[in-house]
């Protein structure tokens, strides 16, 4: 009977030992992504996770060996629910910013970005008249540049015009075209994007410095940082990258 216990022992420690690491490769990283954040982030006709940093997290977790899944989320609270584990990461066109280190840790950057204004095709006001006049213009929430709008142009009593919140960024350039609001301030990328799909402009910079893109993870996950600026680097070097760029029409 001895002998029986020891030998099942000894065959269940060699188990332990062959099918722990295949739990840990089985692990899926759940990525948060804004749902409508094109051509980095946005679900598509068939109600898929599509865009730049999506393909890009992919080949980065199939070059790392994980397994990732892109999960639609409020971009307001998308930081308060990484740090709630709701989900492991955030790869959607996110800014790098100091008052988002405190809360995160992020990957070397990969995109710079430019914050301008978008207003109708046919509209004939600058970018000082379009934050005067007591225009009213949208912005997404929680973004930066809403926040860089909110304390240097507004509470520093420089322009006189009304900010208004939306959950998204093409849902203020629709507000845009339907005469509600007179510009939507943005990511030149998304602006871009929307200028070949609705009657609009890039009006120009409205002051806000550029900005790095990078992906986010909670600042525990060192490891899974280290696993995406290596795929990331690696992913930046390959043809892959160039072909990512041209399909999402970020050269």
């Amino acid at each position: 009977m001895a002998k029986r216990i020891l030998l099942f022992l000894v065959i269940s420690a060699a188990m332990a030992l062959t099918i722990g690491p295949a739990f840990s490769q089985d692990k899926v990283y759940v990525n948060g992504i804004d749902a409508n954040f094109p051509p980095f982030a946005f679900v598509d006709k068939n109600g898929n996770p599509d865009g730049f940093d999506v393909k890009a997290l992919d080949w980065i977790a199939k070059d790392q060996g994980f397994k990732v899944k892109h999960q639609p989320m409020d971009w307001d609270g998308i930081i308060p629910s990484l740090n709630a584990k709701k989900i492991d990461m955030i790869a959607s066109g996110m800014s790098i910013t100091d008052k988002r280190r405190e809360q995160v840790n992020f990957s070397i950057p990969y995109y710079k970005i430019t914050q301008v204004l978008v207003a109708l095709k046919d509209s004939k006001l600058t970018v000082d008249q379009l934050l005067d006049q007591g225009n009213k213009v949208g912005v997404q929430r929680g973004t930066t540049e809403a926040k860089w709008i909110e304390e240097n142009l507004i509470k520093k009593g420089k322009k006189n015009f009304s900010l208004l919140y939306y959950d998204s960024a093409p849902l203020a350039v629709e507000d845009v075209v339907n005469g509600r609001i007179a510009a939507a301030a943005m990511d030149d990328a998304p602006a871009k994007d929307a200028v070949k799909k609705k009657p609009v402009r890039i009006v120009g910079t409205f002051g806000m410095p550029d900005e790095d893109f990078g992906y986010a993870v909670r600042k525990a996950d060192t490891e899974l940082l280290d696993k995406i600026n290596t795929g990331l680097k690696k992913l930046m070097a390959c043809p892959y990258w160039q072909e990512l760029k041209v399909k999402y029409e970020l050269d």
